[in-house]
């Protein structure tokens, strides 16, 4: 009578224990907050990546919400510009300058993956770094601080989504680094899809959570069809690049109903 038990306990602990290992492999992952390694595999963290985007945020939008009443809106927005940057660890910039090195260079498919393998940011790189910061700062100094918060809380969750879905639209354009060691499996990006239409709906409220989602599946396919056609699939700086383009399209996509 014993050993059923036993089996039972060990069967409830095995998938706690990977969710648990999932969720701080993706904070670990994604962020620079220390936390106890999970050890865990990055395919159970995939689900977890709209939860973490919520982490940073909302980190983020509170920094632009509290700000604004001490600097002004445009100060505000820097500032959490700066602390979108610093808890990420800059990990999403710096795969949108490498894409953009890698976009504005001309050669075939090898040359491209060694330009944006090389650490040194390029100019193409420094452009869309420069055009990333204006643009998302010059979105959220037109927004109230109330609706800031929204926009960066739903940008940050849309961003980490759009990944997942870049990730199962394209192959690895590798056989080593981030983009083959990051697969995703169907029941994730279902669960992760679920989680972050669920949190964008009841931050943003449905017609405004669902388009922005829309705009992050919109520059999903657009960087998995430019991945595809130029560098045969995805890798580490693909990925970050759709997060870091998702964040601005979505600020960009609620300020214009802001605005109407």
């Amino acid at each position: 009578m014993s050993a059923p038990a036993t089996t039972d306990v060990r069967a409830v602990k095995a998938p706690a224990r990977r969710a648990r290992e999932g969720a701080t492999s993706a904070v670990e992952f994604l962020t620079v907050i220390p936390v106890r390694s999970g050890a865990g595999d990055l395919r159970d963290a995939a689900v977890w990546f709209p939860f973490v985007g919520a982490l940073v945020g909302g980190l983020a939008g509170a920094t632009r919400f509290y700000a604004e009443g001490l600097f002004g809106s445009t100060v505000a927005s820097v500032l959490a510009l700066t602390v979108l940057v610093v808890v990420t660890g800059a990990l999403h910039q710096d795969g949108l300058a490498d894409c953009a090195d890698g976009l504005g260079i001309r050669g075939d498919r090898e040359r491209r993956l060694a330009v944006m393998r090389d650490p040194v940011i390029g100019v193409f790189g420094t452009l869309a770094l420069l055009g990333w910061g204006l643009l998302l700062i010059a979105a959220l100094a037109q927004l109230s601080d109330a609706d800031a918060f929204r926009a960066l809380l739903a940008a940050a969750v849309v961003g980490r989504w759009a990944a997942l879905l870049h990730a199962a639209a394209t192959p690895p354009a590798r056989r080593d680094g981030l983009g083959a060691a990051f697969g995703v499996t169907t029941a994730s990006v279902i669960v992760a899809s679920i989680a972050a239409l669920a949190i964008v709906v009841l931050v943003d409220g449905p017609l405004r959570g669902l388009t922005g989602a829309a705009a992050g599946v919109l520059v999903a396919l657009a960087i998995s069809a430019w991945a595809r056609r130029t560098l045969g699939g995805r890798t580490g700086d693909t990925l970050g690049a759709t997060v870091a383009v998702t964040e601005v399209a979505v600020c960009l996509t609620l300020l214009a109903f802001a605005r109407v």
